[in-house]
C-alpha cells in the first residue's frame, strides 16, 4: 500500500511563494508518477503538474506554466510543488497523488489527504 502525505500550505501574500513536499511511503515507487492537484470551493479538482520517479519527466497544467516547479528527491520518496508569483486564483486545496501519466484524476490512484494553499491579494 502507498500513502501520500503533503505538508508546507498556508497564508500567503499574493506574488508571494510556497514550497509544497509530498511524502510517499510504502511498497517501491519507481514505476510510478507524483502529481499534483488542486481543488478551489466550489470548482472541479484540477490538474497542477507531476513527475516521473525514473527519469524526472515532467508536465504542467496551463494555469501554472512558468511559476510552478515540480521536483522529486528519489532517496527521499518526497516531491516537490515550488510556487512562484502566487494569485489569489490558486487559493485551494492541493493534493499529491501517485499513479500513471497522465492529467487527469483517474490516473491515479492513491491520494493524500491535501493542503490548504491561501493567497491573500
Amino acid at each position: 500500500q502507498v500513502h501520500m502525505v503533503e505538508s508546507g500550505g498556508g497564508l500567503v501574500q499574493a506574488g508571494g511563494s510556497l514550497r509544497l513536499s509530498c511524502v510517499a511511503s510504502g511498497r517501491t515507487f519507481s514505476p510510478y508518477v507524483t502529481g499534483w492537484f488542486r481543488q478551489a470551493p466550489g470548482k472541479e479538482r484540477e490538474f497542477v503538474a507531476a513527475v516521473r520517479w525514473i527519469g524526472g519527466s515532467t508536465i504542467y497544467g496551463d494555469s501554472v506554466k512558468g511559476r510552478f516547479a515540480i521536483s522529486r528527491d528519489n532517496a527521499k520518496n518526497t516531491v516537490y510543488l515550488q510556487t512562484s508569483n502566487l494569485k489569489s486564483e490558486d487559493t485551494a486545496v492541493y493534493y499529491c497523488a501517485a499513479g500513471r501519466w497522465g492529467t487527469g484524476e483517474n490516473d491515479y490512484d492513491v491520494w493524500g489527504q491535501g493542503t490548504q494553499v491561501t493567497v491573500s491579494s
